[in-house]
């Protein structure tokens, strides 16, 4: 093992061919949607994809999107510090996509909306619609920052590009991929991608275990290193990972990104129908176990190779997230191609979410902001103004990635931002699908007062680091190390400063586990958001359309009518009357398409063929209606 430290661990030409190949196939498929959308040059169909997507591609995508490079590279390196404990994630998946699928979809597909802050406009008022807007746009820069950072720091370990010119390359490419071929060039590549994931997984995982010496030494000093200790019901909440804080606080972080998401929902709201949406996410939670497994596998691996010479503590690596790419070169240096597949595999996984990310960001922009001012822009205007948005924040979050070099861990400092924003965002969004009687001064004072809790609760975590104790990694060796950079221990105790004694605010409140800043954020907003909407006054009755909620009570058969009319708070909500397909006659594109259908027949009074009105209607092609 040591003389592979000591090898030359730069890039053979083989693996620049497989890593230049990958890149061209994704931007293949980004041309071949270009070229051939290019008649269908209209907003709808760059954003959109046309909502004739099928689950599959989307499910595919979704998972690519969320767990990409930062999986690849930051989870492996969790378990190897900390232990399988990551694996609990699976349970957050889980209620997280339950919740997604039968809450909130349902309610954002039918309404018909392109950004899901439409429906706060349509729910609450517009100055909601546009706060929740730029807080959203804030935390998607601030979170592709983190991703884009993420693959150039795997480059820069790998193959000793300029960590900083690795970043600028990877967002001038995002950027240029995701402006060329919109929605439905960012679902298939992310298929792709997704496969490309796998197999890079895939290969470390069998490489590994033989470089290791077999599946059976791998357990053996895996549990000798406490790694297989999964299960810690400690409900201390200063704890970074215990079953309660991941199971709890990671899917309400989960949730956040998700269940209210414009990248999750607005590649949901293009598929076909409401069903396919549903599919899509179900068969993306079983992708989201595979990548999981296959992310804590790697980390088990990664520490049964190097049981007795962790290369962190040695020194030969700098940071704990390039421990997975150190790895990789260990196992694959010798096999010219091998190196280039895995890092691919996390540069792809940033194209898909980094992509993902700026159409979404172009098109709450769009929809939020630009439709606004120009009520009456043409489709080539708003196609043009779409792609000029995507470069536009193709730049920003470039610009972002530069200061996630300096955010601590990459899962970590990821999921932090979308906690502190997420939670607050969730819990505006559920005060107004569950709770039909909340008004819009509730929303607003809700969400503003949880971000600020969110935030307030963040950043003094970065000021006042939880108590070593709470995060110390598992022991590490370098007993079997031939020489070593740096044996001094990056997480030895400090010596106690008995002069100054800390706050206690300091020693629990900042002090909290990342993963519940959703939950704070979370409970906060609808806590704050139902007493400021009891002190002000309920929303009337008659300005609740029922498409724009989802009484929880509804997803449960076996409640009695009578409690179920109590839960709806004088909201008429009967399921009979919204089938599963978005049938509504309240459904706002059915509004919109039947107001079409009409002013073309007061046409057809006029001289127009009523058969060649209903079929560029497009009324009756709709396999929704």
């Amino acid at each position: 093992m040591e003389s592979s430290h000591l090898q030359d661990r730069t890039f053979k030409f083989l693996d620049y061919a497989v890593f230049a190949g990958l890149f061209v196939v994704s931007s293949a498929i980004g041309v071949f949607f270009a070229v051939k959308e290019r008649k269908k040059a209209t907003s709808r169909e760059f954003l959109v994809g046309g909502r004739q997507m099928t689950c599959g591609p989307v499910a595919l995508s979704l998972t690519a999107s969320f767990m990409s490079a930062i999986t690849v590279l930051g989870a492996p390196s969790d378990v190897y510090r900390f232990g399988a404990s990551f694996i609990i994630f699976c349970i957050a998946y889980t209620f997280m996509v339950m919740l997604t699928a039968e809450l909130f979809v349902p309610v954002f597909y039918r309404s018909g909306i392109t950004s899901t802050y439409e429906y706060l406009e349509l729910r609450f008022c517009k100055p909601v619609r546009v706060i929740a807007t730029l807080i959203y746009i804030i935390q998607t820069i601030v979170y592709s920052g983190v991703v884009v950072y993420a693959p150039a720091l795997a480059l820069n370990q790998v193959t000793g590009f300029n960590l900083w010119g690795s970043i600028f390359a990877t967002g001038i490419v995002c950027t240029f991929y995701c402006t060329l071929g919109g929605l439905k060039a960012v679902v298939w590549s992310d298929t792709f991608q997704m496969v490309v994931m796998v197999v890079g997984f895939l290969t470390v995982l069998i490489q590994g275990t033989k470089e290791t010496g077999g599946l059976g030494i791998v357990w053996e000093r895996a549990q000798n290193g406490s790694r297989l200790n999964v299960f810690n019901f400690d409900l201390d909440p200063l704890k970074r990972h215990t079953f309660w804080t991941i199971s709890v606080g990671g899917t309400f972080t989960w949730l956040g990104i998700y269940g209210v998401n414009q990248s999750t929902i607005q590649r949901c709201i293009s598929c076909k129908t409401e069903s396919h949406a549903k599919k899509a996410l179900y068969l993306n939670l079983l992708g989201l176990f595979v990548i999981c497994a296959c992310a804590v596998c790697s980390g088990l691996i990664m520490y049964a190779f190097y049981h007795n010479c962790d290369p962190w503590t040695a020194g030969y690596v700098s940071a704990a997230d390039q421990l997975m790419p150190f790895f990789v070169m260990d196992i694959l240096g010798k096999l010219p191609g091998l190196p280039g597949l895995f890092v691919a595999c996390a540069f792809s996984g940033t194209l898909s979410s980094v992509a993902a990310s700026i159409n979404a960001l172009a098109t709450v922009t769009y929809e939020d902001f630009v439709k606004n001012c120009f009520q009456n822009i043409s489709d080539r205007a708003g196609t043009w103004t779409s792609k000029g948005l995507c470069v536009v924040f193709g730049t920003a979050c470039t610009a972002m990635a530069v200061s996630a070099a300096y955010m601590g861990g990459i899962i970590q400092a990821a999921l932090s931002v979308h906690g502190m924003c997420g939670g607050p965002m969730l819990g505006l969004f559920s005060l107004g699908i569950l709770f039909p009687w909340t008004n819009s001064k509730g929303a607003a004072g809700g969400l503003l007062f949880g971000v600020a809790l969110s935030f307030w609760t963040g950043l003094g975590a970065f000021v006042y680091p939880a108590p070593t104790h709470k995060t110390l990694p598992l022991p590490l060796s370098t007993d079997g190390c031939l020489t070593a950079i740096n044996i001094s221990t990056p997480y030895s105790l400090p010596v106690p400063i008995p002069s100054q004694p800390r706050l206690s605010l300091t020693n629990s409140w900042y002090s909290m586990s990342y993963l519940y800043y959703s939950t704070v954020g979370y409970i906060s907003t609808v806590i704050l958001g139902l007493l400021i909407t009891f002190l002000t006054g309920p929303t009337p009755v008659k300005d609740v359309k029922p498409l724009l909620i989802r009484p929880v009570c509804n997803i449960f058969c076996f409640w009695s009518e009578k409690y179920k009319r109590l839960c709806w708070c004088g909201v008429e909500h009967n399921e009979e009357k919204l089938d599963l397909e978005g049938h509504s006659p309240h459904n706002l594109q059915y509004l919109e398409k039947q107001q079409d259908v009409e002013e073309r027949d007061k046409k057809d009074s006029m001289g127009v063929g009523k058969e060649l009105i209903y079929a560029n209607s497009g009324f009756f092609t709709d396999t929704r209606f």
